[in-house]
């Protein structure tokens, strides 16, 4: 059994995908991220860096429950212990490992800053221009990735299309005419037709049940302390 600490999030539903696939027995443990849980010492113990998603694997080959944090690091783990969606050529193995650090160190920090100047602040407009700049940007990049071969890194499905998938699936756009971007439209219907992605979905429909309970309910203080900003800044250290 895999317990999975989440809350809605693409990283969390890459993972999920990945669970899914295997076909894997997993557990969700929804993490109250507005209240702070993933700050507790207990938390801090499975991901020092206070991040979902987390899993602990019950069944690691070590014989002992095994945690383990970051989104790209667990789909490594996950491919790798059950040896699917991860090459064994060595080139497509490289390749794979590449498109899925461009999703870890582009699509998901540039993305989800893009989430957060267009929903959770109004008056960023230089930093809301930046980042939907980027977003476009990055949709160019994928366009052309799955316009030369049938996946993102190589012609086999893999952990690199499932990380990817979340953030281009589900992530709306101001402004982003999809029909303008045939290679990843064809590419996005392929994966979506999986059963395991489409099982995938609805867990992510099950997610937003409890995270649209969270936001309602979420006051300032806790829109701030999530963020880091306010008096949770460490932007005020610089003064006095």
């Amino acid at each position: 059994m895999i317990e999975l600490f989440c809350c809605q999030s693409p990283n969390v539903i890459k993972v999920v995908i990945a669970l899914e696939e295997f076909e894997l027995p997993y557990k969700l443990n929804y993490l109250d991220i507005f209240n702070g849980k993933n700050h507790e010492p207990w938390f801090l113990k499975l991901n020092p860096n206070g991040r979902i998603p987390v899993i602990v694997d019950d069944d690691a080959k070590s014989g002992t429950p095994f945690s383990l944090a970051e989104s790209g690091a667990i789909l490594i783990y996950l491919a790798e212990k059950h040896g699917a969606f991860i090459p064994s050529d060595e080139a497509d193995r490289y390749r794979t490992l590449q498109w899925l650090m461009f999703q870890m160190s582009a699509i998901g920090p540039m993305f989800g800053q893009y989430v957060y100047f267009s929903r959770r602040v109004t008056d960023q407009p230089a930093a809301l221009d930046r980042y939907l700049t980027e977003v476009f940007r990055l949709y160019d990049v994928v366009e052309r990735a799955v316009g030369e071969r049938r996946y993102l890194a190589c012609d086999e499905y893999t952990i690199a299309d499932i990380a990817t998938f979340p953030w281009l699936r589900i992530l709306p756009v101001q402004g982003l005419d999809r029909s303008k971007y045939p290679n990843m439209n064809r590419w996005l219907a392929e994966l979506e037709a999986r059963p395991a992605i489409a099982r995938s979905m609805q867990v992510l429909k099950e997610m937003d049940k409890v995270d649209a309970e969270r936001i309602a309910a979420a006051t300032p203080d806790q829109w701030d302390r999530l963020f880091g900003r306010g008096k949770y800044s460490r932007g005020n250290l610089r003064q006095g």
